[in-house]
């Protein structure tokens, strides 16, 4: 099964997730996406997994709240997420079986 830990190295939560990925025998494909950046179809199918386009919004970011505030429409948010990719909530695991945002950490397990 593959597993992909779209991942912040800056984020302890982030290597936190990878730790017990890898603590589960689970190498996963690590994306370091501030340096990949996204695209909108990844982020669309992700989105359709996490629980919509406002779920990848990292609310602590000063422009995340501004999206929010602005009841910006997931169109308006996708483009920020590209155009911004520290915009969207850290750390995600994808398998076959879904994706999960890992907050808490241990949320990661629901789809292994």
């Amino acid at each position: 099964m593959t597993v992909t830990l779209f991942h912040n190295p800056r984020c302890s939560t982030s290597r936190n997730a990878l730790a017990l990925l890898q603590k589960r025998g689970v190498e996963p494909v690590v994306v370091e996406y501030l340096k990949t950046g996204w695209d909108r179809a990844t982020l669309e199918r992700l989105a359709g997994q996490v629980g919509g386009v406002r779920a990848l919004l990292r609310a602590k970011e000063d422009g995340a709240r501004a999206l929010l505030a602005a009841n910006a429409t997931d169109a308006t948010i996708l483009d920020a997420l590209i155009a911004e990719p520290i915009l969207v909530e850290r750390p995600i695991v994808e398998t076959p079986k879904g994706a999960r945002i890992g907050r808490p950490v241990e949320r990661v397990l629901d789809v292994l």
